[in-house]
């Protein structure tokens, strides 16, 4: 089980930093708009559209992601879940640093 827990202890700090790295690149006014646990969110959200949607299911190399069309449906999930009623237009920048992340670390 020791395996286990230190995978999980690695994916919360996985987590931690890129929550950290998002709150960082956001423009002033949503730092203070976005809590660290709407941020972490947020992040499960986007990563349950991109599976929803299919994006990530192609056999070309390069796979083009239109940053608006997630942060709508990340914001229609939060809707659909009974959550906090985001904004398409705030939820952007959220979905850029994210993917900003996760191509830094790649």
């Amino acid at each position: 089980m020791a395996n286990l827990e230190e995978e999980l202890r690695l994916d919360a700090e996985e987590n931690a930093r890129e929550a950290q790295f998002i709150i960082q690149q956001l423009p002033t006014d949503l730092k203070e708009k976005f809590s660290k646990n709407d941020i972490n969110y947020l992040m499960d959200l986007i990563v349950e559209y991109y599976y929803e949607s299919g994006i990530l299911e192609t056999d070309d190399e390069e796979i083009d992601i239109d940053l608006q069309q997630v942060a709508e449906g990340v914001c229609q999930l939060a809707r659909e879940n009974g959550q906090h009623n985001y904004h398409p237009d705030d939820v952007f920048f959220v979905v850029q640093a994210d993917l900003d992340f996760q191509e830094a670390n790649l």
